[in-house]
């Protein structure tokens, strides 16, 4: 059984753990245990969501990855609207890149960045969608 902490927030309430949340009884559902196991994702594929998932936790990289979900931009278009230095983008962007979260096209010597695919444009929109519920 797990037991959050009472700093742990659920939306806009505090919750804590209490005996209504809990089960009453120690029983196991077999059954629903088989389905469930069934459908998990095996050990590799968690560890690789669980990197894709700190890689966007990142304040500086959301800002960014919002950014590219509203539309494609230059290095120097998302240095002014993140408010860093064009250096400090380009440098979470090669994280993101080598992450698979973006991609880039040059024109000229422009380099112009977005979204990889709607994996992640959806990633990026339901986070911000379900804290402004």
């Amino acid at each position: 059984m797990t037991v959050f902490p009472s700093s742990l927030r659920y939306g806009r309430d505090m919750r804590t753990a209490s005996q209504d949340d809990v089960c009453e009884v120690a029983c196991v559902h077999p059954e629903a245990v088989a389905r469930v196991r069934a459908v998990q994702p095996d050990a590799s594929c968690v560890e690789d969501a669980t990197s894709l998932l700190k890689m966007i936790a990142d304040p500086t990289r959301f800002r960014i990855l919002s950014a590219l979900n509203a539309e494609e931009l230059c290095v120097c278009d998302l240095a002014a609207v993140v408010g860093i230095s064009e250096s400090a983008v380009s440098h979470q962007l090669r994280l993101l890149r080598a992450h698979r979260l973006v991609a880039f096209r040059k024109e000229g010597r422009i380099a112009y960045y977005r979204l990889l695919d709607q994996h992640i444009t959806s990633l990026i929109g339901g986070a911000v969608d379900h804290v402004r519920e």
